[in-house]
């Protein structure tokens, strides 16, 4: 197929990620895609955010930034026409950002299948953390996107919840979670024939305070028992500097370790290193890309006991989920799987086995993509089948 891939993406973070790996899984699989979105997005760097944008939020009374990124939407939408006519796809896939609205109104005037892959509820989201201004307005064009989609495909679902509570037919909503790439994820080791002096509990992504990290800072400093407990946290964020006083407060700094950002491709050799792979807290609607990467690499996992994450892990059997509302339950699961080295070989060898049987890879979610968007092109040439019968009788 020839597919145009929409977005509004500024910055080289996990959308970047999930963007560029399912675009190479797509043409790998043979399929053309066009990528189409900020100039700016194919200069960014690791965790980098366009100038541009960071200025505008700044500056800008909150009403008026919101109203220039819905503006946005007219050289984008014409951008994307012309790379439409150009290119001429048989299909156009779009990554949902807020207050944008080129995909769905470029599908609609080439009459051309439209999918819409949905992250989270951006509305809702920004109006509980990020100071929306104009909710009516952002309920509003979020509506006209999954609305006008032939399929929206959220991430979880959660999240599907939220897109029919917005009157988008259930039919027409197809979940597809975050996916990895396995062969980047070495065969497990063999489990050691003798217990660890040390055990690395692990983190990759964005750390932030609502993560909880301090908590497990403060528990590994109490820890006297054996085996001896350290923290590598792979990747960046806020909460960094916090993290590292407090460890260096508690006489733990050497045991505390940050890599800060790393390339994609270092990610899965350092996972491969954590002996319990942490996932301390999560958004309610959200697909963890870090979850599926403990998976792969066969990671002994502890995560909060969600209803999301319940769509991919398996309490007992593919990690060990806690209770977020009680104090000290996510200690209590790290202490189970320190203590117990059988476990965190079947948990780890389940959570592996769990991606391929049920194919949460890049791949499985470009072959999904695909065989919607053709269903979708027959459908239409269906339609335009009967409509030109002659009328008898």
């Amino acid at each position: 197929m020839r597919i145009l891939y929409s977005h509004r993406i500024q910055s080289r973070d996990g959308q970047g990620v999930h963007l560029q790996a399912l675009v190479d899984a797509l043409r790998t699989q043979g399929h053309e895609v066009r990528v189409v979105g900020p100039s700016g997005f194919e200069k960014a760097e690791l965790g980098g955010e366009s100038r541009l944008v960071a200025l505008l939020r700044r500056w800008l009374p909150p009403a008026a930034a919101e109203l220039a990124e819905l503006a946005y939407s007219l050289p984008a939408t014409l951008r994307l026409a012309r790379a439409a006519a150009e290119f001429r796809p048989d299909a156009v896939y779009e990554r949902y950002n807020l207050f944008y609205l080129a995909g769905a109104l470029v599908a609609r005037r080439r009459k051309l299948p439209f999918l819409v892959e949905v992250n989270a509820p951006l509305a809702e989201e920004r109006q509980k953390h990020g100071n929306l201004r104009l909710r009516r307005l952002a309920r509003w064009t979020e509506a006209f996107v999954w609305r006008r989609a032939d399929r929206v495909l959220p991430v979880t679902e959660v999240l599907a919840d939220h897109v029919a509570a917005a009157g988008v037919a259930r039919e027409r909503i197809s979940v597809i979670p975050n996916g990895i790439h396995p062969e980047e994820f070495a065969t497990p080791s063999p489990p050691p024939t003798e217990p660890k002096a040390e055990l690395v509990l692990g983190f990759v992504g964005f750390v932030r305070d609502w993560h909880g990290l301090d908590a497990v800072v403060r528990a590994i400093a109490a820890w006297q028992g054996t085996p001896r407990l350290s923290l590598l946290v792979v990747g960046e964020g806020p909460a960094r500097p916090g993290l590292e006083a407090l460890a260096a407060e508690l006489g733990i700094a050497d045991r505390v370790r940050f890599t800060g950002l790393a390339p994609r491709e270092a990610v899965p050799g350092l996972v491969a290193g954590f002996d319990i792979a942490l996932q301390p807290a999560a958004v309610a609607y959200a697909s963890p890309l870090k979850v599926f990467e403990y998976m792969a690499a066969g990671r002994a996992i502890v995560a909060p006991d969600q209803p999301n994450l319940r769509e991919v892990l398996a309490d007992g059997r593919t990690a060990l989920l806690f209770d977020p509302a009680r104090p000290g339950a996510l200690w209590d699961a790290i202490l189970r799987l320190a203590t117990d080295s059988g476990l965190r070989a079947r948990l780890g060898a389940a959570a592996r086995e769990e991606v391929q049987q049920r194919d949460l890879t890049w791949d499985g979610n470009a072959r999904r993509v695909v065989a919607m968007a053709e269903a979708e092109c027959r459908r239409r040439a269906g339609q335009v089948a009967v409509l030109g019968q002659p009328v008898t009788g």
